[in-house]
């Protein structure tokens, strides 16, 4: 819409394609304000009496009737005001974690009644006659870590 807008602004629209285009912008009355905009540019373009030739000797004489502000606003309160909350903030999170680790290392351990041990005898090692029948049963151990590997791999020992 603004496209057209400009080309019938430009001339470069023809009388058919302006009356459909006029036909359009009375049943889209939103595009008003676009159209307001285009004739504003293109007065400012063309330059015509109405528009203020010295708006620079304007623009300085309403600058120079404006007062001078000599100091800004002070800023240190609100320097020192967010200083001191990132130290409070700090701070706390510091304490909350040291309160913590205290709670964990203060746990006191459950009394647990001392039963005496008994001796038990040690275990001897298995015969080395065993070892080939181990081996050849490996595969069907729930404990093998590498199933189906297990028939593929023998034992070396020195005999």
């Amino acid at each position: 819409m603004k496209q057209e807008i400009s080309a019938l602004m430009d001339g470069e629209m023809y009388e058919d394609q302006a009356d459909i285009f006029f036909d359009k912008l009375k049943r889209h009355p939103d595009t008003h304000q676009d159209w307001t905009t285009y004739h504003l540019i293109g007065d400012a373009l063309r330059q015509p009496d109405h528009l203020c030739k010295n708006f620079g000797q304007s623009f300085h004489e309403r600058l120079q009737a404006e007062p001078t502000v000599f100091a800004p606003h002070n800023r240190t309160s609100q320097r020192v005001r967010n200083f001191a909350l990132s130290a409070v903030a700090s701070v706390m999170a510091l304490a909350l974690v040291a309160w913590l680790s205290l709670q964990v290392g203060s746990e006191p351990t459950p009394q647990i009644a001392a039963i005496p041990q008994e001796n038990v005898a040690a275990v001897r090692p298995a015969s080395a006659q065993n070892d080939d029948y181990l081996m050849a049963h490996q595969e069907f151990s729930p404990s093998a870590e590498v199933h189906g590997a297990a028939s593929y791999i023998h034992a070396v020992a020195g005999k």
